[in-house]
């Protein structure tokens, strides 16, 4: 069963995993997933830019080696970066010692470029297994999934669908999940400067993952 919003019952269950930051301060948390990908990376921090948003942005090591510059400048606009393993690994399906050396490899790409260590991990698909996660954890990584997904992957539902998914679920403390990826844009591009501007109205602010 897929939920848009994860179900109090799962974090409770994973409580060693972040999945939304309470505060009083309306501040809400975007995540782009599996970039840098090109132009699509751009569009979404000029988009940012635009509203004054900082958000995290959990790459794919083989992404930063083949678009360093995205990846700088992603880093310039001062949003926050996280591992998202070298090669997209699904961690149900993958041994512990290869996920976490593939988690590994994705830090020699980062260090190639950044001087500050990566602190965030987002398994991918959301799939990690226990063993894996006590390693990445004693590594010092915290591992950040989410409180709303917008599905805007999936080819099968509507952009005012994706928009729905997040306006209605939203609120203050919210890790939201969105794809800087090519297979994602054509809702991305619709529902992203939608969600911005109506929080905003709303008077939400958007914050990074520290």
């Amino acid at each position: 069963m897929n939920w848009i919003k994860t179900h109090w019952s799962v974090k409770k269950l994973f409580s060693n995993y972040v999945w939304d930051i309470p505060n009083n301060e309306n501040k809400v948390y975007l995540t782009f997933d599996d970039g840098p990908t090109p132009e699509i990376t751009e569009w979404t921090l000029n988009l940012l830019k635009e509203y004054n948003a900082k958000a995290t942005f959990f790459c794919i090591g083989d992404n930063i080696r083949k678009y360093p510059e995205i990846f700088m400048k992603v880093i310039a606009d001062g949003h926050s970066i996280g591992n998202h393993t070298y090669n997209h690994l699904n961690g149900w399906k993958t041994s512990t010692d290869h996920y976490t050396e593939n988690a590994k490899l994705y830090e020699t790409e980062h260090c190639k470029l950044s001087t500050e260590h990566c602190q965030l991990f987002r398994p991918p698909y959301g799939k990690i297994k226990p063993s894996q996660s006590k390693i990445l954890r004693k590594l010092g990584y915290k591992i950040i999934m989410w409180d709303v997904i917008s599905y805007d992957f999936d080819a099968t539902i509507t952009k005012e669908q994706c928009l729905e998914n997040v306006l209605k679920n939203v609120q203050s403390g919210s890790i939201i999940v969105f794809h800087d990826s090519k297979k994602a844009f054509q809702n991305l591009e619709y529902v992203l400067p939608r969600t911005l501007e109506y929080l905003k109205e709303k008077g939400f602010v958007f914050e990074k993952i520290k």
